[in-house]
């Protein structure tokens, strides 16, 4: 499990982004990912590896060779080469090698707290940026944190704290008989933690997506729960911001922002609708291979509307003053539909739709096995189950207003492989539930939760 925690923890180290616009960069984590996979091949040719099902090699084949025929058809198929190696990275190659390298619930708890652990340093980070006024240029002042990865990929640190405070929250939520008291603790303290640089992000995007996944983590961990968390949220809300009055202006004016963007948005909203609408244009002139991984910016200009703006400012955190150029739509979906057509976007969709049909279905199981002290053919405990259905509905969520980019990037292949983990792997052939219970409380024995080869 090395070469898995040390990809989510080199992550805290600093990366100068440098040109956005220079495509082939590889950073400390993108390094860290390729021992990944090469530590899976090795594993696997040394005959300790695991084998992927036929639903596995399905869910993990059909995006490969999606990217595959969209760079093919490409106009300039060497232009988008690195996009197809980027998309392999990322939702094919890291997935498949935490597949094959997970062990049991064990592996995955320690994946989740490296995860929480990277969120903590990133969102203390931000936090001082934003009180010593040392982030990101926003409304006139230098206090968006960005934790790390500074002004350039200004949503890093807040795509990974909210993975991070998800991760949290799903296992704070788990069962008695799921993780130990004092780990179930410990999430609590980390979830509510993370908050204050979630925040201070000003990431509309994160906020949203945080949100839904949340709730949806409330709702599977059980209704009457759920209610009782809401209304004590509600009430914590209402005291420190209504009696208190806690919160400042900017967030205040964040958050309305989002219920005013049809009305009167702002310029970052009216760009994002160019984009959007060009992309759609893209899709329409190839609609089924896309004009090729990596091209968006090439036809950007020839699809997009005239109020497009030349790109966005950026400042602060350490460097001058700059226009970056707009090279994506900002959307996922829409990313992929225009570069890939709907080859690349039904292979994604249908990819994760049977990743989050097949996750909830384990839950379902697990928790019922756990009711009733019989058997379970789930690979884990029910928080472990938790955790991966909210990390992949933030990603589903978060993909309507981001898209992958920047060093944060290979996060979520690490994401996508704990919930590629959960979804498929082999289920344990013995031991029942209430056996392996006392194990799992202090992370549980390997003999008790390696799943069948």
């Amino acid at each position: 499990m090395v070469p898995a925690l040390a990809t989510v923890l080199v992550l805290c180290a600093p990366v100068q982004t440098g040109d956005v616009t220079v495509s082939g960069k590889i950073t400390p984590a993108d390094a860290a990912s390729l021992v990944l996979v090469v530590w899976c091949l090795v594993r696997l040719l040394r005959g300790r590896g695991g084998r992927l099902k036929p639903a596995a090699a399905a869910v993990l084949g059909a995006p490969a060779v999606a990217f595959a025929v969209a760079t093919a058809a490409s106009a300039d198929p060497w232009a988008s080469l690195p996009g197809f190696v980027r998309y392999l990275q990322i939702f094919v190659l890291v997935p498949g090698a935490l597949l094959l390298l997970l062990r049991g619930t064990r592996d995955f708890r320690a994946l989740c707290w490296s995860v929480i652990l990277l969120a903590l340093v990133q969102g203390t980070v931000g936090v001082v940026q934003n009180l010593t006024g040392t982030g990101a240029s926003y409304m006139g002042q230098d206090v968006r944190a960005v934790g790390t990865f500074g002004p350039l990929d200004v949503m890093g640190m807040s795509t990974v704290v909210s993975l991070g405070l998800v991760a949290a929250f799903a296992l704070s939520m788990a069962g008695p008989g799921d993780i130990s008291r004092r780990q179930r603790i410990a999430a609590i303290c980390c979830a509510a933690a993370l908050l204050p640089p979630l925040v201070v992000s000003y990431s509309r995007g994160a906020w949203i997506a945080t949100a839904a996944a949340g709730t949806a983590v409330l709702v599977l961990a059980g209704v009457r729960r759920a209610v009782l968390v809401l209304l004590a949220l509600a009430a914590a809300s209402m005291v420190l911001v209504g009696g208190l009055g806690i919160g400042s202006a900017m967030v205040e004016e964040r958050l309305t922002s989002i219920a005013d963007i049809s009305s009167a948005p702002d310029r970052s909203v009216t760009d994002r609708y160019s984009l959007w609408s060009a992309a759609t244009a893209m899709w329409q002139d190839a609609p089924m291979t896309g004009v090729g991984p990596k091209n968006f910016p090439a036809y950007r200009d020839g699809h997009a509307s005239l109020g497009l703006s030349s790109g966005s400012d950026t400042a602060g955190a350490g460097t001058q003053f700059s226009k970056e150029p707009l090279l994506s739509p900002h959307n996922m979906y829409l990313l992929v539909l225009s570069e890939q057509g709907l080859i690349g976007a039904v292979a994604l969709l249908g990819c994760g739709g049977a990743l989050l049909v097949l996750g909830l279905r384990r839950l379902h199981s697990a928790r019922t096995a756990h009711l009733s002290g019989g058997a379970t053919d789930a690979p884990g405990a029910a928080d472990c189950g938790l955790a991966a259905a909210g990390l992949l509905i933030w990603l589903a969520v978060d993909f309507l207003y981001a898209d992958i980019g920047g060093p944060s990037t290979v996060l979520t292949g690490v994401v996508l492989g704990v919930v590629t983990w959960w979804a498929l792997a082999p289920a344990p052939l013995w031991g029942s539930l209430p056996a392996e219970r006392g194990g799992q409380a202090d992370g549980g024995s390997q003999a008790e939760e390696a799943p069948a080869r």
